[in-house]
């Protein structure tokens, strides 16, 4: 697999953003009267605010910003065929982490070295050979240490989503894959878009991930701004207490016509990856773009769930005309939209990688900043909270071509992984870390 990673790539590149544009800092927009807050060059910041699309807020003190110098990547691995997801068993000691391959295999990274044998391989029924397709992500049960229970996220031969239960065997470094059992299949009409996440929430609820479904250039089906299908939102599914699952009675659309009821979010593009913030609780959803914007979401703790991220009637804060594959409002209006809290023109790259919220120890600068980064520039970025609501974004780096980022990790210690196309991990890390 890793013989064809280049061709590989520029259809995933292609997949993702479809126009990396050239020009200077995009401040304005074609066909529409809205105007975004640009992002500043690299290395300096950008404060967006969380209630308004086109509010400047006063800069963070410098003292405060994390400094492009003080941060490297270490590599810990390489060798992996195309690793897209990275992630630890709640209440296991031993240091195993569980590396995805897109190709359909599971494998467990301990002390810096892939064990010989795969904790799962499920190749046989993984369909890999479109651009954002293959076994994409998994999440351990929060009972995994009785349960033995995990889930996964992949595209079958047919090439529609499946989200599955599988088992551990008795030994642990082997799951079974005559295990599994099937949570949710949904039909996917393109191979684009396809999403790829799935993790349990604070609540122990399944959050699922689902893309709009393409093609490429929109959602021409309009699925995005479709309650009825499940596309272009994220799920919240009680998968611990009925089988294949049951809605949460709080879900959003619970007992109301016109909605799925499995949906908890809805107006999103590719939510390929978000993550919940382990202290505050609060969803951060990284949102891949079209032309031009790429875009974070922030969803507070206390949401009651149902929010419309603005797909395709917005591309982040930029409304997108009808021949761009936008969709004019109708029976709507900006109130009932949630805007972004932060977001970068495409002249910044142009396919937004989710990170995490930083809890680690490590790294005392980046504590409760969001880390996240851009699959086609290869950069490490960061959204600092300033205090007053408001965020701002720092680029730590940039490295177009040699590194191209498919995935962040998150050990139990709390510590971040970069996860590379061409088969590398990463730990960010101080500068000077050595490579262990």
């Amino acid at each position: 697999m890793l013989r064809i990673a280049g061709w590989l790539f520029l259809w995933w590149l292609l997949a993702f953003c479809v126009a990396c544009e050239s020009a200077g800092p995009d401040t304005t927009t074609t066909g529409s009267d809205e105007t975004a807050t640009p992002v500043a060059d690299s290395g300096s910041s950008t404060a967006t605010s969380a209630t308004s699309p086109t509010t400047d807020a006063s800069p963070v003190a410098d003292s405060r910003l994390p400094r492009p110098a003080d941060y490297t990547l270490v590599t810990v691995a390489e060798g992996f065929d195309i690793p897209v997801y990275l992630t630890s068993a709640p209440g296991d000691k031993s240091g195993r982490l569980f590396v995805v391959e897109k190709a359909g295999t599971i494998a467990i990274l301990q002390d810096g070295v892939r064990r010989p044998r795969l904790f799962l391989d499920l190749r046989h029924k993984v369909g890999a050979e479109g651009r954002e397709q293959g076994l994409l992500s998994m999440a351990f049960s929060p009972s995994f240490t009785s349960d033995d229970y995990f889930y996964v996220y992949y595209t079958d031969t047919a090439g529609d989503t499946v989200v599955a239960r599988y088992r551990v065997t008795n030994n642990p470094n082997i799951a079974d894959p005559a295990s599994e059992a099937i949570i949710l299949k949904v039909d996917q009409p393109t191979p684009d878009h396809n999403g790829g996440l799935l993790v349990f929430g604070p609540d122990g609820y399944l959050y699922i991930g689902l893309g709009d479904g393409g093609p490429v250039y929109g959602d021409e089906s309009g699925n995005s701004q479709n309650t009825m299908s499940l596309l272009g939102t994220i799920l919240r599914l009680d998968v611990l207490n009925d089988f294949p699952y049951g809605i949460p009675p709080s879900n959003p659309f619970v007992g109301q016509e016109g909605g799925r009821e499995e949906i908890w979010v809805y107006g999103l593009r590719n939510p390929w990856r978000f993550a919940f913030d382990p202290l505050t609780d609060d969803l951060f959803i990284a949102d891949v773009g079209l032309y031009k914007r790429e875009e974070i979401n922030l969803q507070v703790a206390s949401s009651r769930g149902g929010e419309n991220y603005g797909w395709n009637f917005y591309e982040g804060t930029y409304l997108l005309a009808p021949d761009e594959g936008g969709k004019r409002i109708a029976g709507i209006d900006k109130s009932q939209l949630v805007f972004p809290i932060a977001e970068y023109p495409h002249t910044e790259g142009c396919a937004i990688i989710g990170g995490y919220v930083y809890h680690g120890s490590r790294l005392p600068g980046l504590v409760g900043s969001y880390v996240f980064g851009d699959h086609c520039f290869g950069s490490i970025r960061v959204l600092t909270p300033t205090g007053d609501g408001d965020w701002q974004q720092t680029e730590l780096s940039r490295d177009p071509g040699r590194k191209v980022i498919t995935s962040f990790g998150q050990g139990p210690d709390g510590e971040l992984y970069v996860l590379d196309w061409n088969g590398r991990i990463f730990l960010l890390s101080a500068a000077g870390t050595q490579a262990p």
